[in-house]
């Protein structure tokens, strides 16, 4: 586990990957499959494939989840639904998520989606608690855009691990 997980952690890794999977993805699915399946490790290539979509994931809910905080340290007023945010996306951030990129590092793709679905339901209920507390000021928006962008990002992250899963 542990050298799987040092391969697959590497920032520049994790680039090279999720730019060959965008070439790729702007390619035929047949090419996308002959490709994967033509790699001489394809179980390895799976999991770097699926941990590097996750560390996407992983990377833009951090960043959404400092800014919360940023936003909830800055502000004369934390308003509630800015805290119920960082409640949410904190035990993602930091135990969820990396437990997904664990789990595909063993092979464990079911429960890495499970996980991906959960972080997007709470990106869900962070835009939910934005819009019924009728934030308009201009934190909200970037926040909304952050929120759309996990949402989006779990989806690809799903969808590519499914894909990968299929073509086993």
């Amino acid at each position: 586990m542990k050298n799987s997980s040092a391969v697959t952690s590497s920032p520049s890794l994790s680039l090279f990957l999720l730019l060959l999977l965008l070439f790729l993805a702007q390619s035929s699915d047949d090419l996308i499959d002959t490709i994967c399946k033509a790699t001489p490790f394809f179980d390895l290539y799976t999991k770097s494939i699926a941990s590097a979509m996750a560390n996407v994931v992983l990377g833009n809910m951090t960043d959404t989840l400092g800014y919360i905080q940023s936003l909830i340290r800055h502000s004369q007023d934390p308003a509630a639904e800015r805290a119920q945010c960082a409640e949410v996306y904190l035990p993602v951030v930091r135990f969820n998520i990396p437990q997904a990129i664990e789990a595909m590092g063993r092979g464990e793709f079911g429960f890495a989606m499970y996980v991906l679905g959960d972080a997007q339901k709470h990106s869900d209920s962070c835009q939910k608690w934005i819009n019924s507390a009728g934030a308009d000021d201009e934190s909200s928006v970037p926040l909304t855009a952050r929120n759309k962008l996990v949402k989006n990002l779990c989806d690809v992250a799903i969808s590519v691990i499914k894909s990968l899963m299929n073509g086993r």
